[in-house]
C-alpha cells in the first residue's frame, strides 16, 4: 500500500485527527492541502496550517497551507483552486473538519446551532461537491467523511440533538454520495472511532467528568485511514468503518500502542457506536450511560 504521489484535500487538517492522517500519508511522500482557519496560534488550540505544513514535509510530504473557512464556498473554491495549482489535481478528499457543543436543546444557541450545521454538514456537502470534478478523473478516487455511523437511536439524540443531527448530515452524504457516484468509480466512505480520542477540540468539548476517559491516540484513526484510502475504490465504498475494525480486518491485533498509559482499563467509548459493535469488539469499553 502506498500514497506515493496522491493529493489530498484534508479540511480541519491543522490539528487533531486531520493533521494525523496528513502526517501518515506523508510518510509516503503524498501532497496534502490543508485546508483550515487557523492562520495564528489559537489560545487554547494548538496548530496552525504553517505549523501543519512544516510537520508534513518534515515527514516527508510536500503541502499547501489553504486559509479557508469551509462555511465560506467562495474559500473553498480558491483553495481547491490553489492545490490544482500547485498538484495539477486532487485524488482524495477527507471532510475532516468539525464542530460541536454538547447541549440540550434549550442551552443551545442558534448561532452555535448554525455553526455545526455549516461545518459538519454542509461543509461536507461543498468540499465533496468541489473536490469531485477532479476526483473523477483521479486514479483510485476516496471521500471519506470523519462521521459515525447512522445508529438512529433515540439515546444519541436526546442529549445533544443539535449535535446530533448536524454530524449524522455528514453521515447521510456518504450514504447518498457513494450511490450517486458508484458507476463512476468514487469511493466514498465514513470512518468513525470505538473508542474517544485524545484531541484538544474534545478536551474543550466534553465535561470535566467525561474528560478523564481513557482515549486513543488520533494515530489509530490515521492509520484507519490509510488503509481505507489504499482500496480499490470501485470495490469499497458506502461503508461506515469503525476504525478498529479496520485495523483488525489488515491483521493488526495489538492496540495498547494507541493509548499507553491505559493499561488493561477500559477506555471510554465513543458516540454514536451501536451496540452490535461493542457485542463482538474484544476491546473492554467503559459505556456511556
Amino acid at each position: 500500500m502506498s500514497l506515493k504521489g496522491k493529493t489530498l484535500f484534508i479540511s480541519g487538517g491543522s490539528r487533531g485527527i486531520g493533521l494525523a492522517i496528513a502526517l501518515r500519508a506523508a510518510a509516503d511522500g503524498a501532497n496534502i492541502i490543508i485546508a483550515a482557519k487557523t492562520a495564528e496560534p489559537h489560545p487554547t488550540l494548538p496548530g496552525t496550517i504553517y505549523t501543519a505544513k512544516e510537520a508534513i514535509e518534515e515527514a516527508g510530504g510536500v503541502a499547501v497551507a489553504a486559509l479557508c473557512d469551509i462555511r465560506d464556498e467562495a474559500a473553498v473554491q480558491a483553495a481547491v483552486a490553489q492545490g490544482v495549482a500547485a498538484f495539477g489535481g486532487i485524488d482524495i478528499c477527507v471532510n475532516n473538519a468539525s464542530a460541536i457543543a454538547l447541549t440540550g436543546t434549550l442551552t443551545t444557541e442558534m448561532k452555535r446551532y448554525d455553526l455545526m450545521q455549516q461545518v459538519n454538514a454542509r461543509g461536507t456537502f461543498l468540499c465533496s461537491k468541489l473536490t469531485l470534478p477532479y476526483l473523477l478523473h483521479g486514479e483510485n478516487p476516496h471521500i471519506l467523511n470523519i462521521a459515525p455511523p447512522l445508529d438512529l437511536a433515540p439515546k444519541w439524540f436526546a442529549p445533544h440533538v443539535a449535535y446530533t443531527t448536524a454530524k449524522f448530515g455528514m453521515s447521510l452524504c456518504t450514504l447518498g454520495m457513494a450511490e450517486e457516484f458508484r458507476a463512476q468509480g468514487v469511493a466514498v466512505n465514513s470512518l468513525w472511532p470505538l473508542t474517544v480520542i485524545d484531541t484538544a477540540a474534545l478536551r474543550i468539548a466534553m465535561p470535566a467528568n467525561r474528560s478523564q476517559w481513557l482515549s486513543r491516540s488520533p494515530q489509530i484513526m490515521a492509520d484507519a485511514a490509510y488503509a481505507i484510502l489504499n482500496r480499490p475504490a470501485r470495490d469499497c465504498t458506502g461503508n461506515f468503518f469503525i476504525d478498529e475494525e479496520v485495523l483488525r480486518a489488515e491483521g493488526i491485533t495489538d492496540f495498547s500502542g494507541y493509548a499507553p498509559d491505559a493499561g488493561d482499563n477500559p477506555l471510554g467509548a465513543d458516540f454514536f457506536i451501536p451496540d452490535a459493535v461493542f457485542e463482538h469488539s474484544p476491546t473492554r469499553i467503559q459505556h456511556r450511560p
